[in-house]
């Protein structure tokens, strides 16, 4: 009698250490969450701090540069008119035109070349494979301070000095490399098998690679072209020597701005023009990102 009336007592403690280990459960999953949350939080705050105060000066009038108040105060338009007045020497009209070609072209070769060359250097065997890795390699690390004169020198000769050339070509040095191993990193990780189904059904090597590899690889190719084009689009110290008036991109633009008033660092207006900068950019990741995410949807195999 004795044993028969202690089962259900056991069996309740057991079921109450049951839910006790349960509780614990969710509350570490509760306090895994809270933690992810505020280093979100934290990370988010880190990033875009700088910019919110961008944004903040560039709306400030130029009497109240330097006020530490968080918020807007002092809220004028006059430092975007500043930015674009042609008539104080600041034309970022044009130079957004001229980063947006530079960029663009460089983007567009660098894929082009980049693609082949990684789908190369990932897919297939040939001697000196080491030999071209190593000095794709070696040109992405090669400062960009040391092909200034050089690169001067020889612009100069030609009649390139201050032409898109002369801001296209060196950007592509440096951007080209990036593409490569990006793209060769990730056509290493693609199965073998997909590639050989298609040869197997008749298909070339550049039509598999035109019809089955490109479409796999799109979130990788569209990443790297964001790479590419931010890598252009913020590049300054050879684009401050090569390049002219007319063919200045925004950072060179932005770097020799002129303000409303005289002997006084136009540090509103260069907020301003800081602000219009980044707001293509923006609108790119935006774009791409809804294609990479067509390209996660579309890599899938039919049975």
């Amino acid at each position: 009698m004795t044993l028969a009336a202690d089962r259900p007592r056991s069996a309740a403690r057991a079921q109450d250490r049951a839910v006790d280990r349960s509780d614990v459960r969710v509350q570490r999953h509760t306090g895994q969450k809270l933690r992810t949350g505020i280093q979100a939080v934290v990370i988010a705050v880190w990033c875009l701090l700088p910019f919110y105060w961008m944004v903040v000066t560039s709306f400030r009038d130029v009497g109240f540069t330097f006020d530490a108040t968080p918020w807007p105060t002092h809220v004028t338009l006059d430092n975007y008119t500043t930015a674009f007045s042609t008539a104080l020497g600041n034309h970022l009209g044009r130079a957004l035109i001229n980063s947006v070609i530079i960029g663009g072209t460089v983007t567009i070769i660098a894929l082009l070349v980049g693609t082949s060359a990684a789908y190369a250097l990932a897919r297939l065997e040939f001697k000196g494979k080491s030999l071209i890795a190593g000095a794709i390699l070696a040109a992405s690390m090669f400062p960009g301070v040391a092909l200034i004169s050089p690169l001067f020198q020889l612009f100069t000769d030609i009649g390139w000095m201050g032409s898109y050339q002369a801001l296209i070509l060196p950007s592509i040095s440096f951007v080209l490399p990036l593409t490569v191993y990006t793209l060769a990193s990730f056509f290493r990780e693609m199965p073998w098998d997909l590639e050989e189904a298609a040869r197997i059904d008749g298909c070339t090597r550049v039509q598999a690679f035109r019809r089955i590899i490109l479409p796999l690889a799109a979130p990788a190719v569209f990443t790297t072209a964001i790479l590419a084009f931010i890598s252009s689009w913020n590049e300054y110290l050879i684009s401050s020597q090569l390049s002219s008036d007319k063919t200045q991109p925004v950072t060179v633009a932005i770097a020799s701005f002129a303000g409303s008033q005289p002997h006084q660092e136009p540090y509103t207006a260069i907020m301003a023009a800081g602000t219009i900068v980044t707001i293509p950019l923006v609108i790119l990741v935006l774009l791409f990102q809804r294609r990479i995410v067509a390209g996660l949807t579309a890599g899938g195999v039919k049975g």
